[in-house]
């Protein structure tokens, strides 16, 4: 079964951290990814920019587009990455989640796979 770990980041705190440190955490979290895919859970992981750079959001309403460009200051989180894993159990996806490098400074939300109409 497929369970996606969603990591929502502080939008603020990527520039708080600074480079160094930044390039430290960032390493870890592609290590713990190395580790997974040692593991064979791992279908994918993927770091996501800063939501203000080269953002957008898009809405069709009533058929019309709209078009939203960032930053997006109303925003209390955003995405900062994801793993992609292969789990047995939702609470196998919890005990990678409580594994997850970024646990210690963003929430990593666990979400199963599946269609959208249930």
């Amino acid at each position: 079964m497929a369970y996606l770990l969603l990591i929502l980041e502080d939008p603020g705190q990527r520039a708080a951290r600074g480079v160094a440190h930044g390039q430290e955490v960032f390493a870890r979290m592609v290590q713990w990814g190395n580790d997974l895919k040692e593991r064979g859970v791992l279908r994918a992981m993927e770091s996501l920019a800063s939501a203000d750079a080269d953002s957008a959001r898009v809405q069709v309403r009533g058929g019309q587009p709209r078009l939203v460009d960032g930053p997006f200051a109303e925003a209390k989180e955003m995405v900062g990455g994801f793993f992609l894993v292969d789990c047995a159990t939702r609470e196998e996806a919890v005990a990678l989640a409580r594994q997850c490098p970024a646990a210690e400074w963003a929430t990593v939300e666990v979400r199963k796979l599946g269609p959208c109409y249930t």
